[in-house]
């Protein structure tokens, strides 16, 4: 009996909202079960070039865990395009001011790049505190036991 492949169009993708509780998890270990949920690889009928995956609110985000010596050692730039335009932070600064923006790039990071992975982007809420305001969508709370240590 012969295998057929399917392949999903963008239509028959129906997303589902999950919300993730960040108190408590490692960083890295958290950004990828929220890649694989946003790319949809978590579903049997996934497919490599099509937005099927769910839509992810991360709370408390000031409340992540950052192994090692990872907050004054590692940074985020940005380059403005002009000379002189490069902007460097380190996680601790970040953490400070903006963590949403730490948790947020260390999910994006892990997501394709070019169009879909910006497609993709675009279903990810990061959130500092626990109220998300997206009570409207219902969404699933999702747990990741490997993110607690």
């Amino acid at each position: 009996m012969p295998r057929q492949t399917t392949h999903l169009k963008a239509a028959d993708c129906k997303p589902s909202w999950h919300v993730v509780n960040a108190e408590g998890m490692i960083l890295g270990r958290l950004a990828t079960e929220v890649a694989l949920v946003l790319m949809g690889k978590h579903r049997p009928n996934y497919t490599p070039n099509v937005s099927g995956g769910d839509c992810v609110i991360v709370t408390n985000a000031e409340k992540i865990k950052v192994t090692g010596n990872k907050l004054a050692a590692k940074s985020i730039a940005r380059w403005s395009g002009y000379p002189g335009g490069l902007k460097v932070r380190t996680y601790e600064s970040l953490m400070a001011s903006k963590p949403e923006l730490v948790v947020q790039e260390a999910i994006c990071r892990m997501l394709p790049r070019g169009r879909l992975g910006r497609r993709i982007r675009r279903n990810l809420r990061v959130i500092t505190g626990s109220n998300h305001g997206q009570a409207a969508q219902q969404p699933a709370a999702l747990d990741f036991p490997n993110a607690r240590r």
